[in-house]
């Protein structure tokens, strides 16, 4: 069993004994070995309600519980701490949260994107951006927010804020006390426009996506770590995957069921690999091998995760619709789902959205993946979906990983010959 640094990770039985280890990739994919045919390791059920120990971080053992076998289920509590995930969420707050579905208020206005949906102190944006934690702000950190892949985590105005007070420090850094005379952001507008806007929308559900790469937050790099520890998968497999995805449902909010991933066909093409594919296909899809979710706060009441028919005896579409009711709709159904997990922080649930091929591959859509959340009843919902994302052409799957190895090989190449810009030219192509 692999992890993030090579180095094994054990699994025991309640009773202390090792359990057998998933089989061993054919050939493990390398950064640098790319080879053709390399298989995914798949995590063993055994049965409804087994529990088995799992290694997700130093001197720490998680409980990991089978919830279902159709789909393999699984529920691992305490994959973050209340203070790791609030951290999360107040990263997403700091970016901004965007609706996932538009939607209009009673005076037919749209929700400007991109707002925080809760104010952040000052003192607790300076937490944020100060990245190695040592109390002092660097130029380097601040400019790693304006530099990130998924988009600019601070206005551009913000940014040349902290970097015009942090220039005038003759240490060349901000202590939170400079932080605090530089940096008000009770004085921000997009908090009056934010509290403004709140009251009119009673249902919905906004996201953003995070960066976990060289540079993030250390609380989003070690929650991409333990992914990979957890899923048992070569860490490039998780790395070029899409970025973490939070989402928050308000008081009434829900999603429908749906399956996180797509069936393949030939006039079809993975999103992520397309540009190591068929160019001239018509339609890009979703091609998702596991989800790992996040809760990221306990909710009040409602809220819970609907899988409908899980661990049925058969799948029929037709199944779906019992007495007049679609089993889709949670708002109308969700008590009537054969499985619901109810929403604690730091607990994740780790699940399959494909079967195997029988070879050690990505096969067909898992239907028994099915799932939804059902309608927070009081309170509000915050939740993180870690998706590894996986071509069912496994070779067409290590060209990607070797493009976009090359791509960041050369990245590499030119932030090494990169020499600091002042804070105006940086900004001027944000």
């Amino acid at each position: 069993m692999f992890s993030v640094d090579g180095s094994s990770i054990e699994t025991v039985a309640e009773d202390g004994s090792p359990l057998p280890h998933a089989a061993p990739p054919d050939q493990v994919l390398e950064m640098n070995k790319y080879r053709q045919s390399y298989s995914l390791p798949r995590i063993e059920g055994i049965r409804v309600g087994h529990v088995q120990r799992v290694s997700l971080m130093p001197e720490k053992t998680h409980e990991m519980k089978t919830l279902s076998l159709k789909p393999l289920l699984f529920e691992i509590p305490g994959f973050l701490s209340e203070e790791e995930c609030r951290v999360v969420v107040q990263l997403a707050q700091l970016k901004g949260l965007t609706e996932s579905q538009t939607t209009a208020s009673s005076g037919g206005e749209q929700q400007e994107p991109g707002q925080p949906l809760l104010v952040l102190t000052t003192d607790e944006v300076f937490s944020l951006l100060d990245l190695d934690q040592d109390g002092l702000l660097q130029k380097q950190e601040i400019v790693s927010h304006s530099r990130s892949q998924d988009g600019t985590w601070l206005s551009p105005d913000n940014l040349r804020q902290i970097l015009t007070g942090l220039e005038a420090q003759q240490a060349g850094a901000l202590t939170l006390e400079d932080f605090r005379l530089v940096f008000d952001i009770f004085k921000h507008p997009a908090k009056q426009r934010s509290s403004t806007l709140q009251g009119h929308f009673q249902r919905r559900s906004k996201h953003t996506r995070m960066y976990q790469g060289p540079g993030s937050h250390h609380v989003l790099h070690s929650l991409r770590n333990r992914v990979t520890r957890l899923a048992r998968l070569p860490s490039p497999l998780v790395e070029f995957s899409e970025p973490l995805q939070v989402i928050r449902y308000e008081q009434g909010g829900f999603s429908n069921a749906h399956h996180d991933s797509s069936p393949a066909h030939s006039e079809t093409t993975c999103a992520h690999t397309r540009l190591a594919g068929n160019t001239s296909t018509l339609t890009e899809i979703k091609c998702r091998y596991l989800t790992v979710m996040v809760y990221l706060n306990s909710v009040v009441e409602g809220g819970e995760t609907t899988f409908p028919v899980a661990d049925n005896r058969t799948y029929e579409q037709e199944a779906l619709v019992q007495d007049g009711t679609d089993l889709t709709d949670t708002r109308a159904t969700c008590e009537r789902g054969n499985l619901r997990v109810k929403p604690t922080a730091g607990t994740a649930l780790l699940w399959y959205n494909h079967l195997s091929d029988g070879r050690g591959w990505m096969g067909e859509v898992d239907e028994y993946s099915l799932h939804g959340g059902c309608p927070v009843m009081l309170g509000e919902k915050w939740v993180a979906n870690s998706w590894v994302n996986v071509d069912p052409d496994h070779q067409r799957q290590a060209r990607y990983q070797r493009l976009v190895s090359n791509e960041q090989t050369a990245k590499s190449g030119r932030e090494e010959s990169y020499h600091p810009l002042s804070h105006s030219e940086l900004h001027q192509d944000l």
